[in-house]
C-alpha cells in the first residue's frame, strides 16, 4: 500500500524528511518501513502541494496521551526522498474532483487530503499512487 502525507515542509528539496507525531487517517497508522510515500507541502502552511516521492526509512507509533478518551492515532516517520515532483498538484489542481462517488484517483486525493484542511498521513489506492506517479520526475533515484 502507498501513502501520502500533507504537512508543513520547510525544505521541499531535502534529501530526507522527518515528521513527528503526525495525525493519521484512512489507514495511515499502518505506514511502515519500506512503504512508498508521496509528500505534499500543505498550502495551509505556505506550501504548494505535491513536492516529492520517497520511501519510509522508519515509522513509529506515538503513544496516546493519558486522560483523553478519543485520540487520532499519530505516527512519527522518516522518509528518504527518491524523486521530486515535475509539475504542480495541490488544492487548486484537485479542486475539480468533487463527485465523491466517481472512483477517480484525483477525487480520492481531493477527498482524503483537501476536503478537510487537516494535515495528515493517509493510505491511498494503487490507482491514486499511479496517478501521483504521473507528476513525479522519472528515473531520479537519490542515494
Amino acid at each position: 500500500m502507498a501513502f501520502a502525507i500533507k504537512t508543513e515542509i520547510r525544505d521541499p528539496k531535502a534529501k530526507a524528511f522527518t515528521f513527528t507525531a503526525q495525525k493519521t487517517m484512512y489507514g495511515g497508522k499502518r505506514i511502515a518501513k519500506g512503504d512508498t510515500v508521496f509528500v505534499f507541502a500543505s498550502e495551509n502552511e505556505g506550501g504548494q502541494g505535491l513536492v516529492a516521492r520517497g520511501v519510509v526509512d522508519s515509522a513509529e507509533a506515538t503513544a496516546k496521551k493519558r486522560g483523553i478518551a478519543r485520540q487520532t492515532p499519530r505516527v512519527s516517520i522518516t522518509i528518504r526522498r527518491t524523486a521530486l515532483a515535475k509539475r504542480p498538484l495541490g488544492r487548486s489542481e484537485l479542486k475539480k474532483f468533487t463527485d465523491w462517488n466517481d472512483g477517480r484517483p484525483g477525487t480520492e486525493l481531493n477527498f482524503k487530503f483537501y476536503r478537510q484542511a487537516t494535515n495528515k498521513i493517509g493510505g491511498i489506492s494503487d490507482e491514486a499512487a499511479a496517478f501521483l506517479g504521473e507528476f513525479i520526475q522519472s528515473g531520479m533515484i537519490l542515494s
